[in-house]
């Protein structure tokens, strides 16, 4: 199974790259996590806001392979703790799709990545910055895949 994580926004600060490539590197050859990057719409004065988000969410939907099972990144999502988290994941590898998650961007997904998604799942109730949580999601990912591999990186 392959995991995506598809998030709006480029040119992160190197805190933000070499701390998801930390994660990253980690996983296994046979659960691969890959980046892929969406430009973020020009926000200025007199700017569009629906009109970027749909640009943005219709870039983001491109970029799914067809047949991934899609996850969206939502404060008002479902809280997952790491068993939950890791539950859902050997639910996922089950399932025989690979997975695409989805971060959106300062206003977070477009409504067509909502409505496409089958799981919505909540860091937290708190808005966090978009580029920490790429690394947030890498690390608890990679916790997941440890907890269910028997690694000793999770520890209870």
């Amino acid at each position: 199974m392959k995991i995506q994580l598809i998030a709006v926004g480029t040119k992160m600060p190197a805190w933000v790259e070499t701390g998801f490539k930390e994660y990253q590197r980690r996983f296994p050859k046979d659960m691969p996590l890959e980046l892929i990057e969406i430009t973020a719409g020009k926000r200025g004065k007199n700017a569009d806001i629906k009109r970027i988000l749909q640009q943005e969410g219709e870039k983001t939907l491109a970029a799914i392979p067809k047949g991934n099972r899609i996850v969206t990144l939502e404060v008002t999502g479902k809280p997952w703790d790491t068993h939950q988290l890791a539950n859902n994941m050997e639910k996922w590898q089950l399932d025989g799709r690979d997975v695409s998650l989805l971060i959106g961007g300062p206003e977070g997904l477009a409504p067509e990545c909502i409505a496409a998604s089958e799981q919505k799942w909540s860091l937290s109730n708190l808005t966090l910055p978009h580029p920490l949580v790429r690394i947030v999601v890498a690390e608890s990912l990679y916790r997941g895949w440890s907890l269910n591999n028997n690694h000793p990186y999770h520890r209870e």
